[in-house]
């Protein structure tokens, strides 16, 4: 823990800082992918550093928060690379762990919730996040649509939402707030509405 905490608070910071950077950078331009793929590859940091800090304190929550954010990130960076829509097998295994994800939430949400346990609607709240965008990317993997400007609107969303994950984490080490739950959900309640404003207008 003493090794891999330090690298996952400076991966976010770091993913935290080039998010806001690729976000206000012309699209398409070489600074805005150079931030988008740093941004990346600290996501990746983040997972493979709370991965093993989840199964040593066996903290089942953040376990499946990880995949979660993970996914997001990396399905933002296929879709921005990905013009053909041409989905490989990597892109199966992980939008199939998005889905899991989403109903292991649902399955901790009900323990939790049996065990007045508040942050069941923390889960409750991802998890319908997880099934609802996994399903949307596999829908798009099946079809072959993930081109053009729905390609451009799902790497948006799955970037901002992983973007919201890191937002979360943030506050929620940094600021001490009852219930708990609402710190973990307010950043998505607040952000998502950009987000989906945001992929209406690229559609359009």
């Amino acid at each position: 823990m003493q090794i891999l905490l330090p690298i996952h608070i400076l991966a976010g910071t770091i993913a935290l800082l080039c998010a806001a950077l690729a976000v206000s950078s012309a699209k398409g331009k070489k600074f805005h992918v150079l931030a988008g793929r740093t941004y990346f590859w600290c996501m990746t940091a983040i997972f493979l550093t709370a991965i093993p800090m989840s199964v040593i304190t066996s903290n089942l929550f953040l376990f499946l928060i990880a995949f979660f954010s993970f996914y997001l990130a990396l399905s933002g960076i296929r879709f921005a690379r990905n013009r053909k829509g041409i989905t490989t097998t990597l892109d199966w295994i992980a939008v199939s762990l998005m889905l899991l994800s989403g109903a292991g939430m649902w399955t901790l949400a009900a323990n939790y919730f049996m065990n007045n346990n508040s942050q069941y609607i923390t889960l409750l709240v991802f998890g319908f996040l997880a099934i609802i965008l996994g399903y949307g990317d596999f829908k798009s993997y099946k079809n072959k649509t993930a081109i053009g400007k729905e390609r451009i609107g799902r790497h948006l969303g799955n970037m901002m939402g992983g973007t919201i994950a890191v937002v979360t984490a943030v506050l929620v080490v940094n600021v001490n707030i009852e219930p708990v739950w609402i710190w973990w959900v307010l950043p998505t309640v607040l952000i998502t509405p950009a987000i989906v404003w945001w992929k209406i207008k690229v559609l359009k």
